[in-house]
């Protein structure tokens, strides 16, 4: 029998390689931390051993590992899919009024999938699905400040003092306050005033808008046109696409969180951020 692995001096992952608890955290759907306490407790087991060690690094494929005496299931099989949502979607599975949702747009034969964060009704744009839940909660945790990228179009031209109270941080009510964003107009044709490009690394109730609100910007149109390094490109409005295991695996790291290996479907490689149409 082959000892499982542990951290070598440089703290480095062995190939192939998982750690105990955020295996167990994949595989039986508990928190990190709960996962701590139950390889703690000993109540997992390595080719019948005890394991007392949570960050034990082991390759899951060449032991046989056991929680409360039950073999861990199989690796999920993850799915990721990128949206360009339409104005007026709603950002659930189900609608009991029978409104559109993003359900309606997502390939026949995959599993219920989860947005990474939310866009409302008005908004346009780029939206993440998927059911691998320990990314989606990485990802749109504020901790990791994932930054999101959107395209507004505004009546008019912002003035240098409503841009600085943007890159500042404003109020915004309700005793929330907004970190500061990168605000920058840009030469883009929407509607008939102007186009700014708004970078924040926050996802607050209709953020954006309250942003806007907040400064005097009159908004007529509001796209999200990236998700941390995942740009929504030429998609067409209303299409999905599944991702590259490249784009999986920048997503995972802009969360530093580059474990586990990308398992499921793949598709295109990424485009630049272009404009909504």
């Amino acid at each position: 029998m082959n000892p499982p692995a542990d951290h070598g001096r440089d703290g480095a992952t062995p190939r192939g390689g998982v750690r105990l608890n955020k295996l167990l955290a994949e595989r039986v759907g508990l928190a990190r931390r709960k996962c701590d306490e139950a390889i703690l407790a000993g109540l997992v087991t390595v080719d019948g051993a005890a394991v007392t060690t949570p960050g034990l690094v082991l390759d899951p494929a060449a032991h046989a590992i056991a929680f409360r005496g039950h073999a861990l299931p199989a690796a999920p099989e993850f799915h990721h899919l990128a949206f360009h949502k339409p104005l007026g979607v709603l950002v659930t599975w189900s609608d009991p009024r029978g409104r559109p949702t993003v359900r309606d747009f997502v390939p026949q034969g995959l599993p219920r999938l989860f947005a990474v964060g939310r866009l409302d009704a008005d908004t346009s744009g780029l939206l993440l699905l998927t059911n691998d839940g320990a990314l989606a909660h990485r990802l749109a945790h504020p901790r990791y400040e994932v930054a999101k990228t959107y395209l507004l179009a505004v009546d008019a031209p912002p003035t240098r003092a409503q841009l600085a109270a943007l890159r500042r941080g404003v109020d915004l009510g309700d005793g929330e306050s907004s970190g500061p964003a990168r605000a920058v107009t840009v030469d883009e044709e929407w509607g008939s005033g102007a186009v700014l490009r708004l970078v924040i690394a926050e996802g607050k109730n209709r953020q954006v808008r309250r942003m806007c609100e907040a400064v005097g910007l009159p908004l007529s149109g509001l796209c999200r046109v990236a998700f941390g390094p995942l740009a929504l490109g030429d998609l067409p409005v209303g299409a999905t696409r599944p991702l590259e295991r490249d784009e999986i695996r920048a997503l995972r790291a802009s969360a530093r969180d580059p474990e586990p290996p990308v398992r499921g479907r793949t598709g295109r490689s990424p485009a630049p951020a272009r404009r909504p149409r």
